[in-house]
């Protein structure tokens, strides 16, 4: 199993940037993104269920939109309105649990993950 993003990259603050992550090799029920900067830890910011039931964290809501085509097996982050704050790697996950969808499951549960993306916010 595999999960294999792309569409990272440098943007103006205000600008925006989408992020792809296709999964080859499973289908799973749950998909989201985290991002990780260098001091904190990595953190659950958008979940979507295969029904696209979503879930945000309160620091992206309203400016960042998780999608999926379950036809294609690819889960989207749009990002919008990006701030200096966003810049963090992206990170790509994929579970079966409902807790996921929560924001419920410790980031040492998880188990399959994309490489990671670059994304940097110029102020």
């Amino acid at each position: 199993v595999q999960l294999v993003e792309s569409g990272g990259g440098l943007v103006q603050a205000g600008g925006s940037l989408r992020l792809s992550c296709t999964t080859v090799g499973a289908f799973f029920v749950f998909m989201g993104w985290y991002r990780q900067t260098h001091s904190n830890q990595r953190e659950l910011i958008a979940a979507t269920s295969q029904h696209n039931i979503t879930n945000y964290a309160a620091s992206v809501k309203g400016r960042f939109t998780i999608s999926r085509d379950i036809d294609k097996n690819i889960v989207y982050l749009q990002m919008n309105n990006l701030k200096p704050e966003d810049t963090a790697v992206y990170y790509c996950a994929a579970d079966t649990r409902e807790y996921f969808l929560r924001f419920a499951l410790p980031v040492s549960e998880i188990v399959y993950w994309g490489q990671g993306t670059q994304v940097i916010v110029s102020s």
